[in-house]
């Protein structure tokens, strides 16, 4: 609003928020959780830029060139997230030391190839605020990065999944320095043995999660790690030197224990097992050597909360036991296990009445009477999964959509369905998560989805061939909280969807892979109208071509995955995808109407670029040191020889 004085001069336009109270427009700041209505926010005027800018403690970096920038902007930042930056150089981490060091309290690094020891012992000497850090599959971390890290004696988690350089000698130098860990993840650190282990467990006194999985610790490392008195989380997965006189030291030494995981460990039998000491969450996924005797002490009263027996066998009275003792189980997975009876089941569902999340995927034996249990016994239960079950059809369902009105998460992928088995589905007003992939729904039966699940935020359609435009307007129109859509090889679909899509604001991930009647229109639509669209596939749209890669370049800059197999793009078209600021992985096979010099050049241009998936012989034909320099700055490149078909 302007404002005149008597001599007709004019003076410069107030805003009304130059009235308001810095406090309260803070105040109206600390509501808006999402990262995307922040950003809103931010740029509605420079005040509101300004106080975002004050109070922003966390920030993830997608480019690593913008890091100097972001350092000078954010004053007060204590995490920092740059784990979707390729190319983070020891200078980086040299910055962010003299920039952030004496505030910063965690830094996410994972899957970052560029910087050395050098940069983190940096880090390390100037970032002694730090409680939390993330170096996972950073392929160059070794042991003289460790070294540094010694000096960081606040840290207090720790993770180093995948850094298969670190050895005895670098946990050696972490137990020097960091007495105060609480959590350390060493999961495929497959150069460490257990002298290193016992030299954590040692001087880590502090220690309450532990991940050891697919490493060569045997029973003697877990014996040193019993004896940590404060620990409650330990990851033995896939383990195999590992046996049964392991976890009789966990059961002899290790009484503040609460959280086991010991699947795939081939040497751990029914005797190990049933030594264990009481847990509220135990894992045997797929242990061969685990038998009926295993679950002898199950049928005791027990307090465990979670069990996971994904790819276990039961005969006689085994599942009885644990349906016996564990009336406490708030979740249970029996994925891919054999002898699961509908009998069996039915007991579980009666004893077990805080049973929240089930798992029954490719459990072939149980029927719809088990539906009919479930509906019956377990009406408070958030998670469902029955993914090619032969119990779930049109008949069978409704029970549980009359019954389970709390239901979150629903998979029935791979069931027979044709869709008037969901007409009940609006009494599950909470349901969050759908999966009806390989389905035969049709129109009629995504019109109840539609009509009833207005809170739905993920709808997976793979393969519904049936599913036409129709189906999925009445989606959209009733589902504006959808953020993830799966809509591959639903090959009635046309551009009329797109144009409904792209009023889905939050949307995040799309995939429309086979989906031929969608052209370069329908994707410009999508583009302009899902602005939060981070993945994107897009794989054998054959009509969609260069038209509709411009309009991502344009319209959704936070694009950060996308796959174009077999799409008729040209030079143009791929030269589009380079100039996408965040894109972190693409995949690129049967580009036909690309050039080599055109591939190349787009992939050195797109600096984001963590992961592409090319043809054997296009890597070959590529321009000399292409290939190195993309991996170089930390790129993997994926290549595979496959037919066009």
């Amino acid at each position: 609003m302007a404002c005149s004085s008597s001599s007709g001069s004019r003076r410069p336009s107030a805003c009304l928020l130059d009235f308001v109270d810095e406090h309260i427009l803070l105040e109206v700041l600390g509501k808006i959780s999402d990262s995307f209505d922040r950003r809103s926010w931010r740029m509605v005027c420079r005040t509101f830029y300004k106080l975002e800018c004050s109070v922003r403690r966390r920030l993830q970096l997608l480019r690593a060139e913008l890091l100097p920038q972001a350092l000078d902007r954010y004053e007060r930042l204590e995490e920092l997230d740059l784990t979707c930056c390729a190319g983070v150089t020891d200078e980086n981490l040299i910055h962010v030391a003299d920039k952030a060091g004496k505030r910063l309290a965690a830094i996410y690094l994972n899957r970052i190839c560029g910087f050395t020891s050098t940069g983190l012992r940096y880090l390390s000497q100037h970032c002694l605020s730090l409680v939390e850090m993330d170096l996972s599959y950073c392929s160059y971390v070794e042991d003289d990065g460790l070294l540094g890290l010694a000096r960081l004696n606040r840290i207090e988690k720790l993770k180093l999944t995948g850094c298969i350089r670190v050895t005895d000698m670098g946990l050696e130098s972490l137990a020097a320095g960091c007495h105060r860990l609480k959590t350390l993840v060493l999961k495929g650190c497959v150069a460490i043995t257990d002298a290193g282990i016992k030299l954590v467990a040692a001087r880590s006194e502090e220690l309450m999660i532990l991940d050891l999985s697919f490493t060569e610790v045997t029973d003697e490392g877990v014996k040193y790690v019993s004896e940590l008195k404060a620990l409650r989380t330990l990851n033995l997965m896939a383990c195999n030197n590992v046996g049964d006189r392991a976890l009789s030291y966990l059961q002899e030494n290790c009484k503040s224990l609460v959280d086991l995981d010991v699947s795939r460990c081939q040497n751990v039998s029914s005797v190990g097992i049933a030594a264990l000491p009481t847990l509220l969450t135990l894992h045997l996924c797929h242990c061969s050597q685990v038998t009926e005797d295993a679950f002898l002490d199950f049928e005791k009263p027990n307090g465990i909360q979670t069990l996971r027996l994904d790819g276990c066998e039961f005969t006689h009275d085994s599942l009885d036991r644990v349906a016996a003792g564990c009336q406490e189980l708030k979740e249970l997975s029996l994925c891919k296990s054999r002898g699961v009876t509908d009998k069996r089941i039915d007991r579980l569902i009666t004893s077990c009445k805080s049973l929240k999340k089930l798992d029954l995927t490719c459990c072939f034996d149980v029927t719809e009477i088990s539906l009919l249990s479930i509906a019956r016994s377990s009406t408070s239960i958030k998670s469902l999964k029955l993914e090619s079950s032969l119990m779930v059809s049109d008949n069978s369902l409704p029970m549980v959509f009359e019954s389970c009105h709390l239901l979150e998460e629903l998979d029935v992928t791979d069931c027979n369905l044709t869709g008037a088995g969901l007409e009940p589905i609006g009494n599950c007003v909470l349901l969050r998560v759908l999966k009806l992939a390989f389905c035969n729904i049709s129109d009629y039966g995504i019109f109840f989805v539609g009509a009833g699940c207005h809170k739905l935020m993920e709808l997976d359609l793979y393969r519904c061939r049936s599913v036409g435009d129709a189906g999925v307007i009445s989606v959209v129109n009733g589902c504006q909280d959808l953020r993830v859509l799966n809509l591959s090889y639903c090959s009635r679909i046309s551009d009329a969807s797109m144009t409904a899509i792209a009023r889905l604001s939050k949307l995040s991930q799309l995939e429309i892979r086979g989906c031929t009647l969608v052209t370069s229109d329908g994707l410009t639509q999508v583009a302009a109208g899902c602005k939060r669209l981070v993945e994107l596939d897009i794989k054998r749209c054959t009509r969609i071509g260069d038209p509709g890669l411009l309009a991502l370049e344009h319209l959704c800059p936070d694009l950060r995955q996308i796959n174009v197999s077999y799409c008729p793009l040209t030079n143009n078209g791929m030269m589009a995808l380079a100039k996408l600021g965040c894109m972190q992985n693409m995949k690129l096979v049967h580009l036909k109407n690309v050039s080599m010099e055109c591939f190349g050049n787009a992939l050195l241009n797109c600096g984001s670029l963590k992961k592409v998936k090319l043809l054997s012989y296009v890597k070959q034909s590529l321009a000399s040191g292409v290939v190195e320099q993309l991996e170089n700055r930390g790129c993997r490149l994926r290549c595979m020889d496959k037919p066009d078909s």
